[in-house]
Parts: C-alpha cells; structure tokens; sequence
C-alpha cells in the first residue's frame, strides 16, 4: 500500500514509552540521488533543536500515526552526516518541473507517493499546464520513468502518451474479498453457460 506525501503532513508521531504523541510530520528529508525519505522534520511543543526523526527509528506506521521508542529517539540535523549533507542541498520534490527527455513540458510535482515499509518514494503526481488539464489534469509517473532530477527539474524517458498508457494499462488487485460471494463457484462472465 502507497502512501501520499500529503497525507503523511500533520501524522502524529507517538512515543511508546509515554504511550502519548511528541509532535506530528512537518517535512521530509529526501536524498535526490536515491529518492529516499532519510528523516521526517517534526514540530511540536516537546520538540526542541532536535527536531528530526530518522527513518530507521520508526517502529510502525499505522492510521493512528507513526510509532517510536521514545521522545530520545529524535536528533539535531549535525547528528547524521549524510541527512546534514541532504538538508545543506535544500531539496524540495515538491513543484519541481517534469520533462521528457526531448524537452515536452509534462506539469510540476503537486505530491508523490511513499512505501510505509520504506518511506522510498515510488510514484509523482504531476499537475498538468493549464491547456493540457482539460482533458487529463495529472499524471502519475512511477519513479521507474525518472531519468534524472537537477535542483529545478525532473527529466523522465517517456513521452507523456505511453506514461497515461502505462497508468491505464497497470492491473488493479483489489485487497479486499468479498464476504457474500462464493469464491469457489467463480467464473468469468463470458464463460458461463446454460444447463439443458
């Protein structure tokens, strides 16, 4: 299950030692080389100058909010050296232009969707230019498509049609069952036939 960037802001960070909240999401720390979430910027009025919380000490991630050990669990960004060296990049993925690689403006980066096991980013929602919006207005381009990112752009390798293609064309698996249908006594619709 993906996660969106914008659901993520304002999750409650709760302490398991407290068994109470610390603070809630105000950022992300993402490494532009891997698109990888290093650390989460927290606020709150326990959070003092350390105010990051590193991946690697999220115990859960659930619908209540996010799970730590302890309010200890946080760090200043000098902690950690390479999330010092990511933060001194000022990185923002967000309303970062998308082009293709010949130069086709496709829209900018309205939000993106993160795996909770990981917080790597795996898709960006792209929103569209204004005339391109009337009939499509974003695009989700998975994190496969990405050629490479500057401190203004991100270049992509398909052309804006094969990308709405590809969304299309994934197969959708629902994770859920039905509970008033017989699994069993399942057939295709057009496979169904009638007894004489």
């Amino acid at each position: 299950m993906l996660v969106t960037y914008s659901h993520l802001l304002n999750t409650s960070v709760l302490s398991v030692q407290t068994g109470s909240p610390v603070g809630y999401l105000a950022g992300a720390v993402i490494d532009p080389d891997t698109l990888k979430t290093l650390a989460f910027r927290l606020q709150g009025p326990l959070i003092s100058t350390a105010n990051l919380l590193d991946v690697k000490s999220i115990r859960e991630y659930s619908n209540l909010g996010m799970v730590i050990d302890d309010i200890d669990e946080l760090i200043e960004p000098s902690d950690v050296v390479k999330i010092q060296d990511v933060i001194n990049l000022n990185f923002d993925l967000l309303s970062l232009k998308v082009e293709t690689k010949k130069g086709s403006k496709l829209g900018h980066v309205i939000d993106f969707t993160v795996n909770p096991d990981d917080f790597a980013v795996q898709q960006i929602i792209v929103k569209r230019p204004l005339i391109k919006s009337f009939a499509d207005p974003e695009l989700t381009i998975p994190r496969t498509e990405i050629v490479e990112i500057t401190d203004y752009k991100i270049i992509v390798k398909d052309e804006e049609k094969t990308i709405k293609e590809r969304a299309e064309n994934e197969d959708f698996i629902p994770n859920f069952v039905n509970p008033f249908r017989n699994q069993e006594n399942l057939t295709p619709a057009g496979d169904r036939s009638t007894k004489d």
